[in-house]
């Protein structure tokens, strides 16, 4: 199937690895054309949009000043931005609940998770003011939906991400492009590089689903590529897939049931 997407301007938030990586390779083999955006790894960033054709922007997305010059950089390099796929984003490892979490730690995944994509969505919209397209692809997290015990702070900005600014877009992106839609990427445990998990982490990480494996940055990437074809899913706006396997809630330290 002809996706659509040859010649499209796609810009890729936090692509210089992961799932961002994995999805500017993916759009790029689909004929579009992409601006890799980078915080602090350039190198990597560089090598990537060389090996795709693709062009770089780099910027810390949680300031407004870097937020809009990565999105002039973009439209400067690609000529228009059809497609935002905003990805960066991040989480603290350590399993903390809230009763002993730091004001500094939630402000920082806040601020990581769901400012950033608000600052690029609004740089990006503003953008679309003046060509009356665009479509809009989110990278949430199953964690919006079932939560995430120690992660307070990450499950309550992806969640703010998926259901009431994802929902809120999708009703607000016609005011200035007619076909404009906003959708929403929900992955699961992604092996996103670095070691292994052992086999009792990945037991327990998809007890509740029926596909017992753990997704891969491919497997998140497709998802991508299929919510930013105007021919497959052209119909869709303000839906969340998610690329967790089946996933039906979260096993319950101490307890038989999930989450």
């Amino acid at each position: 199937m002809e996706l659509g997407l040859s010649g499209r301007g796609v810009l890729v938030t936090g692509a210089s690895g992961g799932i961002g990586a994995a999805a500017a390779t993916a759009l790029a083999a689909e004929g579009a054309r992409v601006a890799v955006h980078c915080f602090s790894n350039r190198a990597r960033a560089e090598e990537l949009a060389a090996r795709i054709g693709g062009h770089v922007v780099q910027g810390d997305l949680r300031r407004p000043e870097e937020a809009a010059s990565v999105m002039s950089e973009a439209v400067a390099a690609l000529g228009a931005v059809d497609v935002c796929v905003a990805n960066s984003g991040g989480w603290d490892e350590e399993d903390v609940p809230v009763w002993e979490m730091s004001l500094d730690r939630f402000h920082r995944v806040v601020e990581d998770n769901l400012l950033a994509p608000f600052l690029t969505c609004r740089e990006y919209l503003r953008h679309v003011q003046g060509t009356g397209v665009g479509s809009i692809v989110l990278v949430s997290s199953v964690s919006a939906t079932f939560g995430e015990a120690g992660n307070a702070d990450y499950a309550a900005a992806k969640a703010g991400v998926a259901y009431g600014f994802a929902r809120t877009l999708k009703n607000e992106i016609v005011r200035i492009a007619p076909e404009g839609r906003v959708n929403v990427v929900a992955p699961g445990w992604t092996l996103t590089g670095g070691a292994a998990p052992d086999a009792a982490a990945v037991e327990r990480a998809t007890a509740t689903r029926p596909l017992k494996r753990l997704a891969t940055p491919e497997d998140v990437a497709a998802a991508v590529v299929w919510l930013a074809s105007p021919v497959a899913s052209g119909m869709c706006s303000g839906e969340i897939v998610h690329v967790a396997g089946g996933m039906e809630g979260r096993l319950v330290e101490g307890a038989p049931g999930t989450a």
